[in-house]
């Protein structure tokens, strides 16, 4: 089983009992089509793990099995030992490539999601979340009226508003241009070093490069390598890997 180790000393696994994810044997099987197949992996908490790989490979279902979005048609997904539930999903959070926000202003999308503390505090508690994610300026403004790079904003600090332990992301900033990107990569980065596991969906390399402490390789619903960053970028081992990094077909 492939298991991502500790080369570029990332911070160490968080305390609160989530970590190690241990995936086993996970399958996933829609209509009679294998998606994801055998698919087994261990991470440990502290890390920011960034899953590439080829368009059709499970990166994306790979995140909702892990986040109890998917339920796998084989395998498990063990949170230092224990199955989903509940009370460890209440400490993820997960943001998509297309942000699905209320038909309500830019605050309002935030006090809704902080319904854990008292009424007197939510809202001053959503500006300082629209403060960090550098929207203070349109906190009145519907959500819908906003630019995509502000939307997926919005949607991140909603995310973070729990304090999460650990966020999922799929394609963040997909389709958005390098300044909204570069916004984007420093919330990530500010919530994983308030303590958050990140794991992190993206085809774009420079991204990859910028936020990963390891990298998960999937090809064809398998992992193919998990490695160090570092390692990845500069000797892949695995084929489908190699041909991926150099711009070719994976298949």
């Amino acid at each position: 089983m492939l298991k991502a180790t500790d080369e570029s000393g990332g911070k160490p696994p968080m305390s609160g009992g989530l970590f190690p994810l241990v995936v086993e044997g996970l399958r996933f099987e829609d209509r009679g089509r294998v998606l994801v197949d055998g698919l087994s992996l261990t991470l440990d908490g502290g890390r920011r793990t960034v899953v590439i790989g080829p368009n059709g490979a499970g990166k994306s279902l790979l995140l909702r099995m892990l986040h109890g979005l998917v339920t796998p048609s084989a395998g498990s997904i063990r949170w230092a030992g224990r199955e989903m539930a509940p009370d460890i999903q209440a400490r993820q959070a997960m943001v998509f490539q297309r942000p699905t926000l209320l038909r309500r202003s830019a605050l309002d999308n935030l006090v809704f999601v902080l319904d854990h503390l008292p009424k007197a505090e939510r809202k001053e508690r959503a500006r300082e979340l629209l403060a960090s994610a550098k929207l203070a300026h349109v906190g009145e403004t519907p959500a819908r009226l906003l630019s995509g790079g502000e939307q997926q904003r919005l949607s991140i600090a909603r995310a973070l508003a729990r304090s999460p332990d650990v966020l999922f992301l799929d394609e963040p900033s997909a389709s958005l241009d390098p300044a909204a990107t570069h916004l984007i990569e420093e919330m990530i980065l500010a919530s994983h070093a308030d303590g958050a596991k990140i794991v992190l969906v993206t085809h774009d390399m420079g991204q990859a490069r910028r936020i990963a402490d390891d990298i998960v390789f999937m090809s064809q619903g398998r992992i193919a390598e998990t490695s160090p960053a570092r390692t990845f970028f500069s000797n892949p081992h695995a084929r489908e890997a190699q041909a991926y990094l150099a711009g070719h077909l994976v298949f």
